[in-house]
């Protein structure tokens, strides 16, 4: 079975978004899993099966890499083909470069393996769509995985609990203002670059970041918002 970058990834169909929740049997693993989201012709992938190997290619480039910028190790991963066009390893992608590059701007790279690994757990609980069903953009949230790993946060922190919110509602407020419909190369870059901004101001780390990001995806995004995009290569 072919793997598509882009819409369904099995037949690499456009996409449809169900009003209801349906329950389907994943075309990979089989097991029948509620959804929200069938190609033209009725293939399901489940958002497990979706992100799995892009997962564990994040988690060994991110723990091993000597990198400092972010978007840059974004794009590198972007670039692989296990990373879909859209999909919710955007999730883990943004908390897991951050991580990275946080990690070895401070000298302590030790703590790149146990800090990412957690935020795969936690990314893992972002559902795929999440940004039209629920509002809340997965790479957006990304980002409060990524402050509250390093600050320590936890549901009874004061500081670092506000940290942690703070980082996301400003990550959210700046992908919704972009406008929709969603493009995870978009939001990724976006709630990086306002994590990054975040974390010098909030915790006096400066990540160095290069401030004139280029997207060379917008030719798989079939609803690439072009010139209306801050990322887009042609103005």
């Amino acid at each position: 079975m072919t793997d598509y970058r882009t819409g369904c990834m099995v037949c690499g169909k456009p996409l449809r978004y169900l009003e209801a929740t349906e329950k389907h049997e994943c075309a990979y693993c089989h097991e029948v899993r509620p959804t929200n989201t069938l190609c033209t012709d009725g293939h399901f992938v489940c958002d497990r099966c979706h992100q799995l190997e892009a997962d564990d290619a994040i988690e060994e480039y991110c723990t091993k890499t000597t990198d400092t910028d972010p978007i840059r190790m974004a794009i590198t991963l972007m670039q692989n083909p296990v990373v879909n066009m859209h999909g919710p390893e955007h999730h883990f992608l943004v908390p897991a470069v951050l991580l990275a590059a946080y990690c070895n701007v401070t000298g302590h790279p030790d703590r790149k393996v146990k800090l990412i690994a957690t935020a795969r757990e936690r990314a893992g609980m972002i559902k795929g769509g999440a940004c039209g069903f629920m509002g809340d953009c997965g790479a957006a949230v990304g980002t409060g995985i990524f402050i509250s790993l390093v600050t320590g946060a936890t549901p009874l922190s004061h500081r670092e609990w506000q940290q942690a919110n703070l980082v996301v509602a400003k990550s959210l407020m700046t992908v919704a203002l972009h406008g929709g419909p969603r493009c995870c190369k978009r939001n990724t870059f976006l709630a990086i670059q306002g994590a990054v901004a975040f974390a010098e101001e909030n915790l006096g780390v400066k990540i160095p970041l290069d401030p004139k990001v280029t997207c060379t995806f917008y030719g798989m995004n079939n609803e690439c918002r072009t010139k209306d995009c801050p990322f887009y290569p042609v103005r």
